[in-house]
């Protein structure tokens, strides 16, 4: 009854059946559409977070902590830093060329001083970041400059003239009483960012978060 009601009520109006079947068709289609912006919607949440979850998962290792006793984030050097080590290096005397870099993160300060000649040395416990170092020093050429996996605390020093070390500041007490156990004396520590509590340096290159303390031991 009521399909007939409806046909009476429009052929009685005097109106064309197919311009009124022209504005009935749009409120009919509407929560079609509303359906498909909302699966588009769907569809571009679900994207976009994909993209963030690997984003995360990409950049983790770079951030991660890269030491297990002392939580140390990888935090790049600057360029500053790297040349102010460097500076460090460069008083040394011909004889003393094997270098180890505690935390070396992504190896520019091992690579950089492999490439002045040094036998240098860097040690990470991030695999990330050790296989990133070994494949910048293989597209490099620098054959002089080796990377591996290993916590700082069970190094043997006695191979290495010049250790390197980009800490934080809770850390070096417990550093500074390993370098006197394990270092010999014609050792030099080149520590940056934050100064060893007790001992003197024999010079300072830089300043502010650049600054590079050097100590003779």
């Amino acid at each position: 009854m009521a399909t007939e009601n409806k046909s009476t009520q429009n052929v009685d109006c005097g109106c064309d059946p197919y311009l009124l079947s022209l504005v009935e068709t749009p409120q009919k289609q509407q929560p079609i559409a509303k359906n498909s912006n909302r699966s588009t919607g769907l569809l571009l949440a679900s994207i976009t977070g994909g993209a963030a979850i690997a984003l995360s998962a990409i950049c983790f290792p770079f951030v991660a902590p890269a030491l297990r006793r002392v939580v140390l984030p990888y935090v790049p050097a600057s360029t500053q830093q790297v040349e102010n080590v460097m500076k460090a290096l460069s008083r040394n005397s011909t004889g003393r060329k094997k270098l180890i870099d505690l935390g070396s993160g992504d190896g520019r300060i091992v690579l950089a001083a492999g490439q002045r000649g040094f036998q240098s040395h860097g040690v990470e416990l991030n695999t990330v970041l050790v296989l990133y170092s070994k494949l910048a020093a293989w597209r490099q050429r620098i054959k002089n400059a080796t990377f591996s996996r290993q916590d700082l605390f069970k190094v043997d020093y006695t191979k290495y003239d010049n250790i390197v070390i980009f800490g934080v500041e809770e850390m070096m007490p417990e550093l500074e009483a390993l370098f006197e156990k394990s270092l010999t004396s014609s050792s030099q520590v080149i520590a940056c960012r934050f100064p060893l509590p007790n001992w003197k340096p024999s010079h300072v290159i830089g300043e502010g978060i650049d600054t590079v303390w050097v100590y003779e031991v």
